[in-house]
């Protein structure tokens, strides 16, 4: 993954997801990491803190997204959501 040179770094926090949500690596690619959820934000609030950490592990699935560049249009597509794709520029 390009975005960080520390391996360590993006395992720490999979981990961590893993503890909290129930994440599960699916796929890892040079710039790309998705993950199956079990226990996503099921409201809005929660996704909110969620999408703060997405941002700081991955600011291109905000700046980068379809539709508009926000924090909160990010978290409403977080909350049940099943799946969290990474992708960096």
């Amino acid at each position: 993954m390009n975005h960080v040179d520390d391996t360590a770094l993006i395992s720490a926090v999979v981990r961590d997801w893993e503890d909290r949500f129930g994440v599960r690596v699916v796929a890892v690619g040079f710039a790309t990491l998705y993950l199956s959820v079990a226990n996503p934000p099921t409201t809005l609030e929660e996704a909110l803190r969620v999408a703060a950490e997405h941002f700081a592990f991955c600011p291109d699935n905000v700046w980068q997204r379809d539709g508009a560049p926000t924090l909160r249009a990010y978290a409403e597509q977080l909350v049940d959501s099943d799946v969290w794709a990474f992708w960096w520029d």
